[in-house]
């Protein structure tokens, strides 16, 4: 495909008026960096330089004070690609219904630990949160309920030559409280030491199990739902009651093996809004956590923006329903009890 000129728009114009409607290509992304920018020690052209070193005081990752300032945007915009050796085995991961990025992953674990730190995500899904570890020297652990989930994973690692983490099968909520296994087993061998960083994207409430009427009814033609498994203890099949306090409790037990000061990262989508609710997936979740998780701080969030998403004529001609290309990255922080400095200093 050759490449638009700057400032314009590829489009197809859709055949409304003939029954047929075809997709919208989103704009030709800019140039993305793949890696932070690298460290010099000349100085930034600004009022207020910022350090081209790792500070000495920076004890919560290994970036200098220029790849700080670059990760801390609100918003990520990405085009990660989805074929070829730099997809990461997209190919097999797409098998999940919402498999992250491994390059995404390796940017969040990148700036929330340090190299050998360890991480823990009680969705492992295909596995792009452990993906993320191999990539950036940190030692990852998931939980799941699918086998089939795992093996993908195994059979990526095997295919792009990666360290494969442990990946453990269960319910995270048995799993997490100690009762699988028992003392001496390798569950609880891998969750004996505590995490530095959670990061997971939960599968959320009845988002996969209804009928599909988004990109998928229009590539296909078939709304066949898409859940993530037919476990009826996964989090993906249970009503929006039920999920949360289903999330609140795995999220709770995660966080009893978190290190003080550690970060809770997590994913959410929001979904189109209803006469009933607004929808803002992303608003009930921080709001429902600061209630059932008070040893969580919310310290705000980065917008997502996946420019590999299609655009769809959802609508058309009669009322507006939004492409939702962006996901939120929810970011909390655990209390320390031992009063250490978790506020930056203003001025």
């Amino acid at each position: 495909m050759r490449s638009a000129e700057p400032g314009t728009r590829k489009r197809v114009v859709g055949n409304a008026g003939r029954g047929r409607r075809e997709p919208v290509q989103p704009m030709e992304p800019p140039v993305i960096a793949t890696a932070l920018p690298e460290a010099t020690d000349t100085p930034l052209d600004a009022p207020n330089p910022v350090p081209a070193r790792p500070d000495p005081r920076n004890r919560l990752n290994e970036l200098t004070g220029r790849e700080w300032l670059y990760f801390q945007s609100s918003v990520l915009t990405t085009a990660y690609p989805v074929n070829g050796p730099g997809s990461y085995g997209h190919k097999l991961r797409r098998a999940h219904p919402s498999p992250k990025p491994p390059q995404l992953m390796a940017a969040l674990i990148g700036f929330f630990t340090r190299r050998g730190g360890r991480v823990l995500d009680p969705f492992a899904g295909v596995g792009g949160t452990l993906l993320g570890c191999a990539l950036t020297e940190r030692r990852g652990v998931g939980l799941d309920l699918a086998a089939a989930y795992r093996d993908i994973y195994l059979a990526v690692c095997a295919q792009e030559a990666l360290a494969a983490q442990p990946y453990l099968l269960g319910d995270a909520r048995v799993l997490l409280d100690g009762s699988e296994g028992g003392e001496g087993s390798e569950e609880a061998a891998e969750l004996a030491e505590p995490f530095d960083l959670i990061l997971a994207d939960p599968p959320y409430g009845e988002m996969l199990s209804r009928p599909q009427s988004g990109e998928k009814r229009k590539r296909t033609g078939c709304d066949d739902p898409t859940p993530f498994t037919a476990d009826p203890a996964d989090l993906g099949n249970l009503p929006r009651a039920a999920f949360f306090e289903a999330l609140g409790a795995i999220i709770r037990l995660a966080v009893g093996r978190l290190k003080p000061g550690g970060h809770v990262i997590l994913f959410a989508k929001d979904l189109q809004p209803t006469a009933a609710h607004h929808n803002l997936l992303h608003a009930d979740i921080v709001a429902h956590f600061a209630t059932a998780l008070p040893q969580l701080r919310f310290r705000g969030y980065k917008l997502w923006v996946d420019q590999t998403i299609n655009l769809y004529p959802f609508g058309y001609p009669y009322s507006f329903v939004a492409n939702q290309v962006h996901q939120y990255i929810l970011i909390w922080q655990h209390h320390d009890p031992q009063g250490a400095k978790t506020t930056p200093r203003k001025g």
